[in-house]
């Protein structure tokens, strides 16, 4: 064939594939002996999920016939929801905050469903977490509150906001404290968030790898932590470690959604709805317990109730307006953040 028979050739030939994929799309993924889902998560979740796929591998193989394999990817939250935004084909998102989610869908195509949190109970959270402090064994710095923070030399771990959900809800959690204190505002809050960040020598772009930072370089006196990722440092090196609750914190929603322009083009919806899905049985939310998140669900979240400190917990809607309003205010570029840390 010719260079021009071929260039002729080649708008039929693309017609005919792109016909082949919409059909194989549309079936169902129950149609193969094997289909494969990628789960794209934040940075403490690692433990969990590798928990868990194991467990949903055998419900769908008992379920179905199918064998699935599951592919997990972490890192910080904000940077996730921008490799999916950019092409990357996850199944499932399992992020830190619902902003991040929502921020998926910040490019030029809709990836997914705007009412996405209405696909599954609790907004799609199936788990919740707060902030809470790890200092080193003996608290030598005598930490017991965010004021504690600020004081001396003190020097303090945490993430960066711009691209970790963990560092973010780190963030906000310090600010409800200020604004919550005798005489508290916004201008007050500010001038503590700013003290805090001028402690902070080095700013991981996940909060795994501020934990990192902290347990294995000895970097800091104290990481504010997701409580999971607190109490999973504590069960690795006890005799290193130990957790301070604070008075205040935030309760931090992480929640999960399906990618639908993914599994429609992939034919993986079944099984990918069927993954979230399952996080929500007692089974799985008792697994969600053991690895020191908050189950959803009240009852099995009573069977835990020792494990986790009472303390008050501000939300981010009656707090700040919801995900939405937050970014605007302190995140977006030239936001409370940004000034806040240029600020000399």
């Amino acid at each position: 064939m010719n260079f021009k028979s071929l260039w002729l050739a080649l708008p039929l030939a693309l017609a005919l594939s792109a016909c082949d994929q919409g059909s194989a799309a549309s079936k169902s993924s129950k149609s193969a002996e094997k289909v494969s889902i990628l789960n794209v998560s934040y940075d403490p979740t690692r433990e969990l999920y590798q928990a868990y796929n194991p467990i949903f591998k055998q419900y769908w193989k008992a379920k179905t016939g199918q064998d699935v394999e599951i592919q997990q990817s972490n890192g910080g939250s904000g940077k996730q929801a921008l490799t999916v935004q950019h092409g990357l084909k996850a199944d499932v998102v399992t992020l830190a905050l619902a902003g991040d989610i929502d921020a998926i869908n910040g490019g030029s195509q809709t990836l997914i469903s705007p009412d996405w949190q209405q696909a599954l109970p609790d907004n799609s959270t199936p788990y919740t977490s707060t902030i809470v402090f790890l200092v080193r064994k003996g608290n030598p710095k005598n930490i017991r509150d965010w004021g504690d923070l600020v004081k001396g030399d003190v020097q303090i771990i945490t993430p960066n906001p711009k691209t970790s959900g963990g560092a973010r809800w780190n963030f906000l959690a310090a600010w409800a404290w200020a604004k919550h204190q005798p005489g508290g505002s916004d201008d007050k809050a500010r001038e503590f968030v700013h003290e805090l960040y001028r402690r902070v020598p080095i700013m991981d772009a996940g909060a795994r790898g501020s934990t990192i930072s902290f347990t294995q370089r000895g970097l800091g006196d104290v990481l504010l932590a997701w409580e999971n990722e607190a109490y999973l440092a504590v069960k690795e090196a006890g005799d290193q470690f130990e957790i301070v609750t604070p008075s205040l914190s935030i309760l931090c929603e992480p929640p999960v959604a399906v990618v639908d322009s993914v599994v429609d083009a992939k034919g993986t919806r079944e099984v990918a709805t069927a993954y979230l899905q399952q996080l929500y049985t007692d089974e799985s939310q008792r697994l969600i317990g053991q690895h020191f998140y908050r189950p959803a669900n009240p009852a099995v979240l009573a069977e835990f109730k020792h494990q986790f400190a009472d303390l008050k917990l501000v939300s981010i809607n009656q707090e700040f307006g919801g995900w939405a309003q937050a970014h605007k205010q302190f995140f977006a570029d030239g936001a409370e953040f940004d000034r806040i840390y240029s600020k000399p």
